[in-house]
């Protein structure tokens, strides 16, 4: 059965730049629940009243527990790595054939000698994704010749990051990062992971802004 907390506590987790704010205190709480009144009544089916929506965002505040899912955050945020910056790169999206893994290592043949190109191939499940040094764009047309090319997308550039060894044992380091890009309006186009390494892919527009947001973060 559906309550005014369980709906309040349900809009608060779909916004997490929201829930942030209230565990840290920064939200007027009536005025929230002025906000959120037509919708809780809407859930409901009947008319709710702002000072029980407040109550409930209160109690759900006392429940955030801010230092569990951050624990160990800020320590890993200062023991960031090194920052990359690879321009001028293209993105292909293949859709996924029996043939597509042979097209991939006549790429890799092509380009094994050359170890200053940026390279990175993910395979889904309905199709497969290329990033390359776009000085390599025609090798990777001949190479994928057969294959049905779903999207081109040039003028990129990629920022990389290198993680410390522990960060899969500390919550909340993804967030962090996407968080303070989606502050400040950068759209990501890719996002490339490995076990410690973790690279974004933006439009040239964004580039400057991502960077600096990205270098910025082990300084918080």
């Amino acid at each position: 059965m559906k309550t005014i907390t369980s709906c309040v506590e349900a809009i608060v987790l779909e916004q997490p730049f929201l829930e942030e704010a209230l565990s840290k205190e920064i939200i007027n709480y009536s005025a929230l629940a002025n906000v959120l009144k037509d919708e809780v009544s809407n859930t409901l089916g009947k008319p709710v009243k702002s000072g029980a929506i407040m109550m409930a965002l209160r109690r759900f505040k006392d429940t955030i527990s801010v230092s569990k899912p951050y624990y160990g955050l800020n320590t890993l945020l200062e023991q960031l790595g090194d920052i990359t910056l690879r321009s001028n790169l293209s993105d292909f999206t293949f859709r996924n054939s029996n043939t597509l893994i042979n097209s991939q290592a006549d790429i890799l043949n092509k380009i094994k000698d050359k170890s200053h190109i940026f390279y990175t191939f993910t395979r889904g499940i309905l199709e497969s994704n290329i990033i390359i040094s776009s000085s390599e764009k025609e090798a990777v047309l001949e190479s994928f010749k057969d294959e049905d090319c779903i999207a081109l997308k040039e003028k990129l550039s990629a920022i990389s990051l290198v993680l410390p060894k522990n960060n899969t044992k500390v919550a909340g380091l993804y967030y962090q990062i996407l968080k303070r890009l989606a502050w400040q309006n950068v759209s990501l186009y890719e996002i490339i992971s490995t076990t410690n390494e973790f690279t974004i892919v933006v439009e040239d527009a964004f580039v400057d802004s991502a960077f600096s947001i990205i270098k910025s973060l082990n300084k918080n």
